[in-house]
């Protein structure tokens, strides 16, 4: 059974379900048709206006439309294809026999033929009133009655009818030319009708298009010379999609952003231009320094000369630019989903702007002897099939590996890494046309051996800078600021706890040797950050430089060094290292308790650490060196960050650095102070107190079997307090934000409450409120008594149990002071 007959069939089955029929009949009267389909849409909608006025006419329309349907998709593999044919044949069968009824002819081509000549005398003339015309009205006619004539003559050969009456030629013939003179517009009519409308009035509208028309030198290609000489209306943009085959659509939709950018940039000109309706230079750059922004920052970053060439000639400059700005437009309006990767766009533009040149110039190849031609020829739609669609595989191939989103991030590239591919020099290996076995292209390769293609796990384009490796110990890279700041906080915090440090005793040699210690948990914590880095971003090494890998594997080690220099200076230093130890460095010498070579390790190590303090206070001078080419700063930031293209320099202003550093350190200094005052320092007696207990014999001897000391106590001890510490940062940021932002917002008479006597008012408020949301109902009293009262028999049957509890407790009160005692007895 063919295609047709199985949907037949299966739309003749009685047991169709009501949701298939609402769907059906939503659909067509929504004109919501398949994306394989969106040629047939106009039918269904001529069928829809005209339902109600000639109902055969609309069911002879659905039969084309699914006619034509079954034309583009005759196996159904669309998406949604089989369901909409099937609802299409059922609406159908179902208006069949009422349609027939209502026919007003003896035969449907008598009946269609009659409807068309009907619309097109009382409707389409009627309203085809010259100047007066309302266009948008004219337009929707025209299209409808072309429509309409489609299914004429279809029906006519379905019914085998051989002559159509000479005044429906005639008709038609009207239509077809006037359907092309009042084209479809998004803003501005410029096809010949629509010279009268009122924008098209405005003098800086007349400049732009007047500058497009300007096609004085350009040679066009054969094919389009004589349709050229027919129109005679092409324009620039016309002249790039003759050489560089760009869709008509695209051409058409980019000739209105470029006209609407020449304007605004024109009527915005101070002081006016002189003559007002010939377009400035300066709009011109204004528009031309816009697009091309990231153009040439991109060549810029890469060391490449930019392919924006403007001849020596005066009058030629302006033509030149426009030519530029619109092979971008054209370029990036073609794009489709590529334009996501502006820097594959930029290479793009790159070398299909020298081809621009070339062509411009007459340059002419060494080995044919004609003028040189666009790689890609000037065919119909050629930037889309050879161009766009190879890069859109890739990006196909590599989302089809995400599987979902359910594979890992390193196993597939997503538009961001793909992009970051032309952030380097090495994409012009690439070439132009772009070479088929390119490093871009391997995930669309099919590997061949031997004489047999066979089909491999293509390979990745790969990552470039930043992989994503799912494991928890991303929380630490990402912040690994933020971790390691807290962490040597909380351990001088602990120090001066312990040591019972007064402000002023602070700088003496003994508590500043003390407190140096947190720059050996600094060197470790920086080793684990280097490690992390080099693990976490191993997948995307094949794709890294030899310098990049070097740059990784020299952190791990300068890292590794100072976690090494620094402790075994320090132990040399400290007076509380074994002597052992210190016979093994009797060599280094010491300064007043203190090793010399500790002191200048530690002046050493904060070197890089300053001078980042001092870039992070002058955010002008650290965003200019980000920025610059210089071949010594480059060497200089090769070591503390890669040279990216993304990311470079941006940094806040002055000012608003003075607000953000004041916001924090007034935050931290409260979370400290809160740390410190309530959190740690009253916990240094308790664990000094539980570290002097001996002689203990642990119940629970699975947990502690051998357990001498009281380790694991000072770790339940501390092991809340650690995981506040590290948390309520979140609090205090809320309780901040909330009093800068209503401050901010009190004195900017923001919100409802704008005044102080708004404010007071609000206070007689407060009472109800309390009582409506805080204070518990009736209902909640009677449910709380009674869970009091079950509570009171609980606790009564349970009080054995507390008495066991409370004579245990006891006991451990008073092993706490027998053994205060022994130590005081004892002495220190």
């Amino acid at each position: 059974m063919s295609e047709l007959g199985q949907q037949q069939a299966l739309a003749r089955r009685p047991s169709r379900s009501a949701a298939m029929t609402t769907f059906s009949t939503e659909v067509f009267d929504n004109e919501v048709v398949p994306s394989s389909l969106a040629s047939i849409a106009p039918i269904l909608r001529v069928a829809t206006e005209i339902e109600t006025e000639r109902p055969r006419v609309a069911y002879l329309c659905r039969f084309y439309a699914f006619e034509k349907a079954h034309r583009l998709d005759p196996s159904s593999s669309g998406r949604g294809v089989r369901q909409f044919k099937t609802g299409l044949l059922q609406r159908l069968e179902r208006d069949n026999a009422s349609s027939l009824a209502s026919r007003v002819k003896k035969t449907d081509a008598r009946e269609i033929e009659s409807f068309y000549q009907q619309y097109y005398e009382h409707y389409v003339r009627a309203l085809d009133q010259g100047e007066q015309a309302d266009r948008a009205q004219l337009g929707k006619a025209y299209q409808t009655a072309g429509v309409l004539f489609e299914v004429l003559c279809a029906v006519n050969k379905t019914e085998k009818v051989e002559e159509v009456a000479p005044e429906i030629i005639a008709a038609a013939r009207d239509v077809q030319e006037k359907t092309e003179i009042y084209a479809p517009y998004n803003i501005l009519p410029l096809d010949s009708a629509g010279a009268s409308q009122s924008i098209m009035q405005l003098e800086e509208v007349k400049a732009a298009v007047a500058a497009l028309w300007n096609t004085r030198g350009l040679s066009w290609p054969s094919a389009f010379e004589q349709h050229r000489q027919k129109a005679g209306d092409l324009d620039l943009l016309d002249w790039l999609r003759a050489m560089f085959g760009f869709q008509r659509d695209n051409v058409r939709n980019q000739r209105e952003n470029l006209i609407l950018l020449l304007a605004n940039a024109h009527i915005r000109l101070h002081p006016k231009p002189e003559p007002l309706n010939k377009l400035d230079e300066r709009a011109v750059d204004a528009v031309m320094t816009k697009l091309f922004k990231n153009y040439k920052t991109w060549c810029k970053f890469l060391g490449r000369k930019h392919s924006l060439r403007l001849p020596q000639g005066q009058q030629e400059i302006q033509q030149r630019k426009l030519l530029y700005m619109g092979l971008y437009l054209l370029i990036w309006g073609e794009a489709a989903n590529v334009r996501f990767m502006p820097e594959c766009l930029c290479y793009i533009f790159h070398n299909m702007a020298y081809e621009l040149h070339g062509l411009l110039a007459g340059n002419v190849s060494i080995v044919t002897g004609e003028n040189i031609k666009p790689s890609y020829g000037g065919d119909d739609e050629a930037f889309l099939r050879k161009v766009i669609t190879p890069l859109y595989r890739v990006i196909e191939k590599e989302a089809e590996k995400s599987k979902n989103g359910k594979a890992p991030h390193s196993a597939w590239c997503n538009y961001d890494d793909l992009n970051e591919y032309f952030w380097s020099s090495d994409c012009f290996s690439l070439g132009w046309p772009m070479r088929d076995d390119g490093e871009f292209f391997k995930s669309t390769r099919d590997i061949v051996q031997g004489r047999k293609a066979s089909r491999r796990k293509s390979g990745s384009t790969g990552k470039s800078y930043f992989v994503e490796t799912r494991t928890f110990w991303h929380i630490f890279r990402s912040f690994d600021r933020l971790w390691t700041f807290y962490i040597l906080a909380l351990q001088a915090m602990i120090i001066i706890a312990w040591k019972k440090i007064k402000v002023e005793d602070i700088l003496q040699s003994e508590v500043l040797l003390d407190l140096s210690t947190i720059f050996i948990t600094a060197a470790i914590l920086r080793l684990l950050q280097s490690i992390l880095d080099l693990i976490l971003n191993f997948p995307g090494y094949h794709r890294w430089k030899f310098s990049a890998v070097l740059r990784n594997i020299l952190k791990i080690i300068v890292s590794l060094a100072w976690a090494i220099i620094l402790p075994v200076f320090y132990i040399h230093s400290s007076k509380f290292a074994p002597q052992q130890i210190k016979d093994l460095l009797s060599f280094l010498g010491e300064v007043k308790g203190i090793s010399p070579l500790y002191i200048m390790a530690v002046a050493i190590y904060l070197l890089p650490n300053l001078l980042t303090a001092a870039l992070f206070i002058f955010p002008m001078l650290r965003r200019w060196i980000e920025n610059s080419d210089w071949h010594i700063i480059r060497f200089l930031l090769w070591w503390s960050q890669p040279r990216r293209y993304i990311g470079r320099g941006m940094h806040e202003s002055q000012f608003a650095l003075i607000k953000y550093t004041l916001f924090w350190f007034l935050l931290l200094c409260c979370k400290f102070a809160f740390s410190y005052f309530i959190q740690i320092k009253p916990l240094v007696k308790p664990t000094r107190d539980i570290m002097r207990i001996r002689r203990i014999n642990y119940d629970w001897h699975e947990f502690f079997p051998n357990a001498e000391k009281n380790y694991g106590a000072v770790v339940s001890l501390w092991g809340p307090v650690i995981l506040i510490y590290f948390m309520d940062t979140q609090i205090w940021y809320s309780i901040f934000s909330t009093l800068y932002g209503g401050v901010l917002g009190a004195f900017d008479r923001l919100g409802e409450i704008r005044t102080l006597g708004m404010v007071r008012s609000r206070f007689q408020s407060l009472p109800g409120a309390f009582n409506t949301y805080l204070v518990p109902s009736d209902k909640s009293q009677k449910r709380g008594f009674s869970l009091a009262k079950r509570f009171a028999e609980i606790t009564a049957s349970r009080r054995s149990e507390a008495a066991k509890f409370a004579q245990l407790w006891n006991e451990v009160i008073c092993s706490f002071r027998e053994e205060d005692l022994l130590s005081d007895r004892k002495g220190p």
